[in-house]
């Protein structure tokens, strides 16, 4: 019998000493950068994606337009200043040409940025001694990545992670989970009606998509699974609450409430009277009520508050109003004034 898909749980179980080529130095700087286990190593996605195919030359680089290359670094020095700043140059290029960088208080980059090592860099270039450079820009280390679409993981100086490390984990992390695969809770006809990856797949295109069209399926999938998460632990609690606290018993759909629908100068939306039939409803339970009423400005929430709380005077007990400031309270006052002046 085949072991079952590996679910969250199961991931969040296996210390990321698990995972091929994390030792304890590895390890102790992964925990400092908050990955303490595989769900953790799988749920650090690329915070952004470098398309090799979709990327300027040198030669294209435009003086003051912000652009993003790939590129070879030649040399790297750093530069001794009479003052306590620090400054470290480089001269990266490509088959077109090459281009200057220059990094202010960024001592690290001479370590950083090694010979022939291949790199994305992104900045504003200007023109400096007749020649195009650019000043601290921000650099991606691609290593030895191949593939269309090379990932960029966070990264971090303090614990010297690079992006590519982190990639060569999750590969690895994945290659184990592919023969259980990662357990999806949503049933396919689910998924499918929704044309959304599984689980696994998502993971998986998430860290090495095919296209940016793909990345983007698979960010949507992990999402929907982040929210849907966030709903089920509110449904638990407020489950919860209602099994532990008891509420009155509200008479509703009375003559009070009616009446101020009826004056109203304008008809409920459909909307307005769905949301006030489902108030209802809860207030006619003996628990209580745990609702958030959400809807854009001037879509009638106010008129959907005050059929409320008619539904709780109406019955011999009483309805409060509360406003975030004196002024709004002011502004509601006079509004509900007017709505119940008949």
């Amino acid at each position: 019998m085949a072991d079952a898909p590996l679910t969250l749980s199961d991931l969040a179980a296996l210390d990321i000493a698990t995972i091929k080529g994390v030792g304890d130095k590895r390890r102790e700087a992964l925990n400092e950068f908050g990955i303490h286990n595989v769900l953790d190593l799988l749920t650090t996605y690329p915070r952004r994606y470098v398309d090799r195919t979709n990327e300027a030359h040198v030669n294209e680089i435009v003086e003051g337009v912000e652009t993003l290359v790939l590129v070879k670094v030649r040399n790297v020095r750093r530069v001794p200043l009479r003052t306590r700043r620090s400054m470290v140059t480089a001269t990266v290029y490509d088959d077109t040409g090459s281009l200057g960088l220059t990094f202010f208080n960024q001592p690290w980059r001479e370590r950083q940025l090694k010979t022939d090592a291949e790199i994305a860099v992104f900045g504003k270039p200007e023109m400096f001694r007749g020649k195009l450079q650019m000043t601290n820009p921000i650099v991606d280390i691609i290593g030895d990545k191949t593939g269309r679409i090379v990932p960029i993981y966070p990264q971090s100086e303090k614990v010297n992670l690079s992006t590519w490390e982190i990639a060569g984990w999750v590969r690895n992390a994945l290659e184990r989970a592919a023969p259980r695969t990662i357990g999806d809770p949503l049933p396919a006809a689910i998924r499918e009606r929704l044309a959304m990856l599984d689980r696994h797949a998502a993971f998986n295109t998430i860290h090495f998509p095919e296209s940016i069209v793909e990345k983007e399926r698979a960010r949507e999938r992990l999402a929907f699974d982040e929210l849907l998460r966030v709903q089920l632990v509110l449904v638990r609690r407020k489950r919860a609450f209602e099994r532990n606290n008891k509420g009155i018993r509200h008479v509703v759909n009375g003559e009070m409430q009616g009446r101020f629908i009826g004056a109203l100068p304008f008809p409920l939306t459909g909307a307005q009277r769905r949301v006030i039939d489902e108030i209802n409803s809860d207030l006619a339970k003996p628990v209580p009520m745990h609702r958030l009423l959400q809807g854009d400005v001037g879509s009638g929430k106010t008129v959907v508050a005050v059929a409320a709380m008619l539904a709780a005077v109406q019955g011999g007990h009483q309805g409060a109003l509360m406003a975030p400031t004196e002024v709004l309270a002011e502004q509601h006052y006079a509004g509900i004034q007017r709505l119940l002046a008949d």
